[in-house]
């Protein structure tokens, strides 16, 4: 049996439950700037410990790549060379595979262990 090409996005719990309202996800970065950034598995840990050491009321959205229904485009916006998955346009709530709890003290963020 083939994984899923699974995507992680951390969102605000706020972002999380507007998304359970209407049914698509959408975050201010998609307003700011066009796209909503996303990781793959192996990318997570840095980017946790770059931009989510301190924050706690969030929530890791796991994603089916194939399921996004807007573009997804991997590239790097700031000039290095690792690629990062982008999605330019709201995420559908059929490609939501499942939301994982990701404060500070989870489980999963403390091992990692997706």
């Amino acid at each position: 049996m083939t994984e899923k090409p699974c995507i992680f996005h951390i969102a605000s719990t706020t972002d999380v439950a507007a998304m359970r309202n209407n049914g698509e996800y959408r975050c201010e970065s998609l307003i700011t700037e066009g796209f909503i950034h996303c990781c793959d598995r192996n990318q997570l840990a840095g980017v946790v410990s770059r931009y989510y050491q301190d924050v706690d009321d969030v929530v890791l959205l796991l994603l089916d790549a194939d399921k996004i229904t807007a573009a997804l485009i991997r590239e790097n916006t700031v000039g290095g060379s690792e690629l990062f998955p982008h999605v330019y346009g709201p995420i559908n709530g059929e490609a939501v595979i499942d939301t994982v709890p990701f404060g500070i003290n989870s489980t999963e963020r403390q091992g990692l262990s997706l």
